[in-house]
């Protein structure tokens, strides 16, 4: 038995690769200084008000400053320059997360074209003054004036401005690529469009309030985190403002400038910071790939996704089927096979026939084209009604088809029955009635699909293919492709019914889907990616739409929400590690001069009670600017587990913030010791 697997360029070029980890998004150091001004007009106290950590830091700066006033002594200066320059840098890193998306933004604004709307009607309007319902004729040369369905025609579409995509799309009525978007260019044929959206509320305008940031709210595990955050600030706020009396009934005192630095110093201000340019960054990241979230909370919940429901055809095969084999039965050569299925599929134009045709080209070297000799022959086409095709070649009458078609013997019957039982479809080829084989077809698993499979069932997520194939083809591609389980014969409500039992027992659940049949479920999901090219019922249901309508994206997605969790994890432990070794390092050499016995403490040498402070809002403010890059790039995601993510983030960053303040402190404090007037 001979069997090739065949794929085409198209299939090479969009091999996943196997085992890959979700690379980090792009810093340039530039955008720090061109996201300076903004960071400047984040200084508005209406905008602090929205970070309680940060606005602690903004009181205390003012506070510091009042007192610098009135006693301009080098070291109250200094406190109070690095206390503002805590607010900037925190500032600093939303603006440059926000700058990305406004650059995104501004080039989509630039592909917004005011058109002028044909009704049907024969009435001309701007299209700003179309109604949802309007019916619109757009013809080759024009710009679709409005988000809406085709409803007549099919047309070639230019839609790079949107998908960066150059290559044109087809846009046709009665499908599931019926959906098309405002602004882009419609280049052959004529199409009638039934407008879906108001004025203002088109795609191409939610894409760009989104990547602004103008509509983006907080998360509700941002929240949750703020609460944490907001609480640890209370804490060490009480827990300073009992410094004072601790320091006077142990015959000193401590200055409000001293006590204000030390209390910006403990609570949380490096995740503080960075938590809303975290946020950002990871709606960010989506838009790179050419995905829209159309709110954190989607791209979040990708993040903890249990369950993945995955289309087969196009997600984990590639659609259609190929030929893959020739099988010689009853003692017919393989060469006599591939020569008559080749004749039989000339005239065959499905993609099932073509493959067939290319399977004998790539691998057994014959013509693509007929000779003059064949010309000669009568061709017979494939037609949905014989489900044959051949050609009629002088006394030889050879066809190829569904072996309903033929009279097998038991050999056939056996090579067929085989190949339906591994999740195949056999076609019988045959020589005026003798039968030579049959071709194997297959819907062809995606290479590198195990392996991705593999990664998710790593993380913790049962993936499970939906296919509308009989029970027994679906199995056999579902343990090919190395997904967890399988739903055969599947119908809307079936995918509904799985969602919600999968959502009942309290796991998190994630699809795609293109059509309007795939709303309800698209809507039910906790994570709905609607692919761009289909209807607008789809898309309007998903929380995501994904502009390169590649369905297997859905798992990049889940891991760029991962890896948002987990960065977001990762600087959160180190904060608190910072905080906490912050408060040992400086602790003691504060409080020396009133106790000599902590002294022993001071194991760093730090220089002085004025010094040992300075050092650590220094390197307080300093450590934001250093965790930039890595809150707008994301923390290096591979597939793990939770318990081994929680092992990696302990050691990394629970251990480095408890050791980074140490070293940063100590280096500081033998600059500022230099410094005249610190004492």
């Amino acid at each position: 038995m001979t069997t090739t697997t065949q794929r085409t360029p198209e299939q090479t070029r969009q091999t996943p690769i196997p085992g890959r980890q979700v690379s980090p998004g792009i810093f340039n150091p530039r955008q720090l200084l061109v996201s300076f001004p903004d960071a400047l007009r984040k200084f508005h106290p209406r905008h602090q008000l929205r970070n309680p950590v940060m606005f602690v830091v903004w009181v205390g700066s003012i506070l510091v400053t009042v007192f610098a006033i009135g006693d301009p002594s080098v070291f109250t200066i200094a406190v109070a320059v690095w206390l503002w320059a805590t607010v900037l840098f925190a500032n600093l890193a939303e603006a440059v997360a926000e700058g990305r998306g406004k650059a995104q933004a501004e080039s989509l604004r630039k592909t917004k074209k005011d058109a002028v709307a044909r009704l049907t009607t024969g009435e001309t309007v701007p299209g700003t003054e179309l109604r949802i319902g309007d019916l619109v004729v757009v013809e080759a040369g024009e710009v679709i004036p409005g988000d809406g369905d085709v409803v007549e025609g099919i047309a070639t579409v230019d839609e790079s401005a949107i998908t960066g995509e150059s290559a044109p799309v087809i846009r046709e009525s009665g499908g599931d690529r019926s959906a098309v978007t405002g602004g882009t260019t419609v280049l052959s044929d004529r199409i009638i469009v039934k407008i879906t959206t108001k004025p203002g509320e088109s795609f191409v305008d939610r894409m760009i309030a989104l990547v602004e940031g103008a509509e983006r709210q907080k998360t509700p595990n941002e929240i949750a985190l703020t609460i944490l955050l907001s609480t640890l600030t209370i804490i060490f706020l009480l827990a300073v403002v009992a410094l004072q009396p601790f320091a006077v009934f142990s015959g000193g005192q401590q200055s409000v400038i001293v006590l204000t630095a030390l209390l910006v110093c403990l609570i949380p201000t490096t995740i503080g910071a960075l938590l809303s340019a975290i946020g950002i960054a990871g709606m960010d990241r989506l838009v790179q790939r050419n995905v829209l979230a159309t709110s954190g909370k989607a791209v979040e919940a990708a993040g903890d996704i249990d369950t993945l429901l995955l289309d087969k055809t196009g997600t984990i095969t590639w659609g259609n089927r190929r030929a893959t084999g020739f099988i010689p039965v009853g003692g017919a050569s393989l060469d006599d096979l591939v020569d008559a299925a080749r004749l039989s599929s000339l005239a065959d134009g499905t993609p099932e026939g073509r493959s067939i045709v290319d399977l004998a080209v790539t691998e057994y070297g014959r013509s693509a084209e007929p000779t003059d000799r064949e010309k000669t022959g009568e061709f017979v086409p494939f037609t949905a009604q014989t489900r044959t095709s051949g050609i009629d070649l002088g006394d030889r009458r050879i066809r190829k088809g569904a072996a309903s078609g033929f009279v097998l013997t038991g050999e056939t019957r056996r090579v067929v029955d085989e190949i339906s039982a591994q999740g195949g479809t056999p076609l019988v080829v045959a020589d005026n009635d003798a039968v030579l084989g049959v071709i194997r077809l297959s819907d062809v698993v995606k290479p590198g699909m195990r392996e991705r499979f593999a990664e998710l069932r790593a993380m913790g997520i049962r993936t499970v293919m939906v296919t509308g194939d009989n029970p027994l083809t679906a199995k056999a591609i579902a343990a090919e492709a190395g997904v967890d389980d399988y739903l055969a014969e599947a119908k809307p409500e079936d995918k509904m019914a799985l969602i919600r039992a999968e959502q009942e027992g309290g796991k998190l659940v994630a699809m795609t889907g293109d059509g309007t049949n795939d709303a309800p479920a698209l809507a039910q999901s906790d994570v709905g990616v609607a692919m761009n090219t289909g209807t607008s019922a789809a898309k309007e249901a998903g929380n995501m739409v994904d502009l390169d309508s590649d369905p297997t994206k859905l798992i990049e997605i889940v891991e760029i929400g991962k890896q948002l969790l987990i960065t977001r994890g990762a600087l959160t432990t180190f904060s608190v590690a910072n905080d906490l070794a912050k408060y040992f390092a400086i602790l003691p050499a504060m409080f020396a001069a009133i106790h000599p016995q902590l002294g022993g403490l001071n194991v760093m040498g730090l220089h002085s009670p004025n010094s040992a402070i300075l050092s650590a809002v220094v390197f307080n403010a300093l450590i934001i600017v250093v965790l930039i890059p890595l809150a707008l790039r994301g923390v290096r995601y591979k597939p793990a587990s939770a318990s081994a993510l929680l092992r990696r983030n302990l050691l990394i960053y629970g251990l480095g913030g408890i050791v980074t303040p140490f070293a940063g402190i100590w280096l500081i404090d033998l600059l500022v010791r230099l410094i005249p007037g610190i004492g």
